[in-house]
Order: C-alpha cells, then structure tokens, then sequence
C-alpha cells in the first residue's frame, strides 16, 4: 500500500483506516486531492487569519495537509473521523487546531475558504451546499475536487442552483475541479431529510441526506425481512443499519427484544433514533444506537457486549471504490459479540463470496432463503 504522499515539496504519512482491512492497492488519498491542494496552494494561498471549512475529506489529507490553518472539518463517516485523526498524530499535528464535525451539524462560522471533495451522494452534496448558503460570503473562495467521471451536469446544476455561478477546471490525472461563487441571492429550502412510508408492516421512514436506499427501500433489506427470526426476550444488532429498517421490523415482529443500531455514518444512526421515536416511541428504551466502525466503537460496559442475533446488510462499496473488507469486519465483529449459539443473519447479493466467509469463519452456514439476486446467509457461533 502507497502511504506516502509527496507534493510540493512536502511529505505527509497517510494510511486507511482500519488499517489492517485494506487492500494493498488502496492508498489514502487520490488525484483529486493532489489537484485541489496544488490549486490552493498556487493559486489561492491560505492566509493564518482566514477561516477555512473542509467538507467530505474521507481519509483526511486535506485536513493534515492545510492542519496549520485550524480548518473545521465536516464528515458523515466515524471512518473518515477516525482516519482523519490518526494521520494527523501520525504525521506529528495531533496538537493542532483542527476541529472535526458530525454532518448532523451545521456550519456556524463565516468561512473564507471552502473546500469539498465531492462525495458519492448527490443528496449529501445538495444538503451541504444548502447549509453552506446561509454563511458563505461572495468572495469566499469555493473549490470542490472529484474524479471527473463523477462530475456529471447534474452536480453542476447542484451549485449554480444552491450558490451562483459555477465553472469547471480542465481534467488533471482525470481528476477535475468545481469553482463556485456565491451570488447571496439565493435562499433554498432544505429538503432533508425526507420522509416515506412502508408496506407490510407500515412504517414511516425518515431519512436524512446520506442515507442508503433514501428514496425506497432497499430490496435486500425487503427480502431479509421476510425472514426475520423470532427474537422476543433478546438481544439484537441492527450491523449496518442505515436507516434502522431491519430493526424496526424486529420490534414489529418481537416487540420485548431489545435493539442496538449500529452505522459508521452519522445521518444513518440519526435516521434509525428518529424512526424509532416516530414509529415505537414507546420502545425507545429498549433500543441503543451507536456510531462506529462495525463494533469497534462498542463501549466495554455495553449491555450488547453479547447478544442472540446480529442483522447484516453489508455494503460492498466505500464511498466509490468496491470492497468487501466491511463485510469480512462485519462478520468478525458479530462472531466476537454473540453468544454461545447466537446468530448472525446476513442478505447479500448471491454473487458475493460470503459463504466462503462464513464458513471459514463460523464453520459452516445455512442458507435461509435465495430469490433470483440475492441469498440469505445464517451462521451460529459454536
């Protein structure tokens, strides 16, 4: 794995995190990064007194790279929280001034300086540009970094539409740039988040901007549904639980079980509070909900260091490159948490190598159902 970053005569140690998941060909940073911090620094120097806002910085380059600028960063991923302050001790800055925000929070200060990379979410994108709105001034200068085949004429319309008049760099390394200025004028309304209703069982969902599956629901999800173990008097992990589907049809099905909802993004477990609070108000205190990294945020005194059933859609995406080291953690993390006999219930496309997982793992598995896309998975832990 290539972690060192070497640009403008400067070197920064930079390494994915969790480290020990990552395949040797991935590296923390992209050309995406190189592009907008080389614009900056030439083009756009920073000065000490400005105010600079950092927005989606997955591994976080540009907060160690512009970390003398006391930037405050804003990320939707406990993985990018985590990444980001892990290369900033290791690179020696953990004593700087960098302050790093949940997306749930909303910029306060007037920002001089605003540097987006692009996430994969458009809903996120538009979100943010709307909450940015209300505190750009017309001559702070906005750039936003992606790979130029993510940069469609639907993300230039998000800026024009939410900040003023947009252009576009040439294509570097097949990366591109997004400049935008603030015209003041405009005064959008914020969509997120959104809401929608289910079928059988009726539920209303609410879904902030970067949840998966926010506009319906996801089709794995509405298989494993159907097959939902009985689960009254237990313990259940919602493992990935975005907008807390799965658990909410637990305490439909199970009403005395008792839920931890786990996500590593912030607006998901944001998400799964809300439904349950609109959905099972009076089910609140049986139900946790935690940001983290798989299991790895679980405090040692949790009443879920152990429990009967863990419920797992895992995704085989991070942010755009294709993986299944969330799903192998994922699995690891359930087997560590279940008790004697508990099990881990897992959805995936039947293409995935899962089972091979699975069996290697807990030593066999069974197959609960399969329709013509995807494959529900059970193991129990010996």
């Amino acid at each position: 794995m290539n972690t060192s970053l070497t640009l403008l005569d400067r070197q920064l140690e930079l390494w994915r995190y969790p480290e020990k998941f990552q395949h040797p060909s991935l590296q923390a940073w992209d050309a995406a990064d190189e592009y907008l911090i080389e614009t900056v620094e030439t083009e756009h120097p920073i000065n000490t007194d400005q105010i600079i806002h950092i927005f989606n910085d997955n591994f976080g380059t540009l907060a160690c790279w512009f970390a003398a600028f006391k930037p405050e960063c804003w990320q939707d991923s406990l993985v990018a929280t985590v990444s980001t302050q892990r290369n900033l001790s290791r690179n020696g800055l953990e004593n700087a001034d960098v302050t790093l925000h949940s997306s749930t929070v909303l910029p306060k200060t007037q920002p001089d300086v605003v540097l987006i990379k692009l996430p994969k979410s458009l809903a996120l994108l538009e979100h943010q540009l709307i909450c940015l709105q209300q505190v750009v001034k017309p001559d702070t200068v906005i750039i936003a970094a992606g790979m130029a085949k993510l940069i469609q004429k639907s993300t230039l319309a998000l800026f024009e539409k939410h900040l003023g008049t947009t252009t576009t760099s040439l294509a570097k390394k097949k990366a591109r740039l997004i400049f935008a200025k603030a015209d003041g004028n405009k005064t959008s309304k914020n969509p997120y988040p959104t809401e929608w209703k289910t079928e059988r069982p009726t539920f209303t969902l609410v879904n902030h901007a970067n949840v998966f599956s926010r506009q319906q629901l996801d089709i794995g999800a509405r298989f494993l549904m159907e097959y939902l173990p009985d689960s009254n008097g237990k313990k259940v992990i919602d493992l990935g639980c975005g907008n807390g589907v799965l658990g909410l049809s637990v305490l439909h099905h199970s009403p005395d079980s008792r839920i931890l909802f786990v996500d590593e993004s912030f607006m998901a477990v944001a998400s799964a509070r809300d439904n349950v609070a609109k959905n099972f108000p009076d089910k609140l205190n049986q139900c946790e909900f935690l940001v983290s990294n798989c299991l790895s945020q679980l405090p040692q005194d949790s009443d879920f260091q152990q429990v009967d059933l863990v419920l797992c859609n895992p995704p085989f995406h991070q942010q755009n490159t294709i993986t299944d080291h969330i799903a192998r953690q994922m699995f690891s993390h359930a087997k560590r948490h279940l008790v004697k006999n508990g099990e881990l219930r897992v959805v995936a496309n039947s293409h995935l190598p899962y089972p091979k997982e699975l069996k290697a793992l807990f030593g066999g598995f069974r197959q609960v159902a399969t329709n013509r896309k995807f494959s529900i998975l059970s193991s129990q832990k010996k």
